[in-house]
């Protein structure tokens, strides 16, 4: 494996991202781990210290210990942690007359190991103010641009390089064969990290944990909870009993939907609650999204506590469908503490400190477009694996301000609209979520020839390939002018509609 040192950059996540894609396992660690750690709990067979927003010359600046440049392991620099490593190893960092944004030139001073089968000159990102003056002892510069003299370097008896631009980002279009080359030729990591090696790997950690015991898997019928279900059933047979909660925030029909699915379909054991009525309870008045889902995730494990105490068998363990991302954007334990908490996620830090369960998530290491291949992997409906995400707490956090049974009556009809009309235009699979809010504010209108005060709703749509970034789509205009028309006609309580042009970052998908 692979580990990525994060100091804080929006793209530690991406770096991953690249080397999984090449089939090499990697993971994301605090920049504080000890050299102790990384020798005893990981074994890996590279280490890439992340950018970062810092500044090496800043009191207080992230760094991580010198010794990791000793352990014999080869060691990859980028941005912030180029400059880092030369600064620890002797070499000299000064402040940019000028600083680099965006694209640069690169020129390829020596095209071995690092930048193997590449060309003398390359496009690559540049994001930095800081740079490299001189090299420490045993370092030749491999690469240089018009601002940055010193844009690549490396010790090739040491294994140690450095790059001044950011190789992770598609705006560096041949980066990602210098990841490859890094991992594959530098580092020697076999492509073997595939779909089927983690459910073997899976299975075994399952079980290793969860021995003799029956597990409650925690099922929304979207495919992350799905995936966890299938890989469960696989790992413990008829010790599985999955619990769907209908909080009253789904889309229309969707609890029918999935009991006919599990039930009749994967054969799995279901038991279908309907707690709606507690939720609203739960939430009433609320208006403030945070408290939303910290209430609602809350809510979540005293009904499935509540639900395990009336069962004659012990039921020790909750499964949830966490994945990375949600991990990384709730800030939790294992990721840098210069990260910074974007939102709680409602299977992160929505769970109370006391609980009664040993909370397992066989998936939270993985991002969305490789659970939909293990899902496959494991025999799951397309139907399932390519649905759009779809939030724990439902359509709660779509529903601005205080949620309603009539509000949800309205969003509800609104989203059957939206989905119809997008899957109609063949867009189902290339976005990746469309969805309606139900805004907290109401406009005037005229239909009928009357005058009308009603509410509005948002449309929202992006494509992404793992959610950590997103881009809004740029749907044909006829599609949002249907959309839009059967909306007001057909859904009682709207006469306007808005749509969200807003990318990520620096606004989040969802709008709560």
């Amino acid at each position: 494996m692979i580990i990525i040192l994060d100091f804080g950059s929006q793209y530690s996540e991406l770096i991953a991202r690249r080397i999984r894609e090449i089939n090499v396992y990697s993971e994301v660690v605090p920049h504080t781990i000890t050299v102790e750690e990384i020798e005893k709990k990981y074994k890996p067979k590279g280490i890439i210290l992340s950018g970062g927003p810092s500044s090496v010359f800043k009191e207080g600046t992230p760094v991580c210990e010198k010794a990791i440049y000793s352990l014999g392991i080869p060691v990859l620099g980028v941005c912030y942690g180029m400059q880092l490593m030369a600064m620890q190893l002797g070499g000299e960092v000064v402040r940019g007359d000028k600083q680099e944004y965006g694209k640069a030139n690169m020129f390829i001073d020596d095209n071995f190991d690092l930048f193997e089968g590449l060309w003398l000159e390359m496009t690559v990102w540049m994001s930095h103010g800081d740079h490299v003056m001189r090299m420490p002892t045993g370092f030749a510069r491999l690469g240089h641009s018009a601002n940055c003299s010193i844009a690549s370097m490396g010790n090739k008896h040491e294994r140690l390089f450095g790059v001044q631009f950011h190789p992770e980002v598609v705006h560096t279009p041949r980066g990602a064969e210098i990841i490859k080359n890094f991992v594959h030729r530098i580092c020697g990591c076999k492509p073997d990290w595939t779909s089927k090696s983690f459910i073997k790997t899976a299975l075994d950690i399952i079980n290793s944990e969860v021995k003799n015991s029956k597990i409650l898997c925690a099922l929304s019928g979207g495919v992350d909870s799905t995936t966890v279900a299938a890989l469960l059933k696989r790992a413990i047979g008829e010790r599985l009993l999955c619990v769907f909660i209908d909080q009253g925030f789904m889309r229309k029909g969707e609890a029918e939907r999935i009991k006919k699915l599990f039930t009749d379909k994967f054969k799995i054991d279901l038991i279908h609650i309907d707690a709606s009525e507690r939720f609203y309870k739960k939430i009433k008045g609320v208006v403030d999204p945070e408290e939303k889902r910290l209430r609602i995730g809350e809510e979540f494990i005293r009904v499935f506590e509540e639900k395990a105490k009336e069962l004659k068998s012990e039921y020790p363990f909750l499964a949830q469908g966490t994945l990375y991302p949600d991990v990384i954007e709730s800030a939790t334990v294992g990721v840098s503490k210069t990260a910074v908490k974007i939102k709680t996620h409602h299977n992160v830090g929505g769970l109370p400190e006391k609980m009664d369960f040993k909370i397992i998530e066989p998936l939270n290491k993985l991002f969305k477009d490789e659970v939909r291949k293990v899902g496959l992997e494991l025999g799951v409906p397309e139907e399932i694996i390519f649905r759009q995400p779809f939030p724990g707490p439902g359509l709660a956090i779509r529903i601005l301000g205080e949620v309603t049974p009539d509000r949800v009556a309205i969003l509800q009809d609104a989203d059957v609209i939206v989905m119809d009309e997008i899957k109609a235009a063949g867009y189902y699979r290339k976005l990746w979520q469309a969805f309606a809010v139900l805004l907290p504010v109401k406009t005037v209108g005229v239909q009928g020839d009357g005058r009308t005060y009603l509410n509005t709703i948002a449309l929202r749509a992006v494509t992404s390939e793992d959610a950590m970034t997103a881009n809004w789509a740029r749907l044909p205009y006829d599609l949002l002018e249907r959309i839009s028309s059967r909306i007001i006609n057909e859904v009682g309580g709207i006469n306007r509609v808005v749509y969200d042009i807003s990318s990520k970052p620096p606004s989040t998908i969802e709008w709560e």
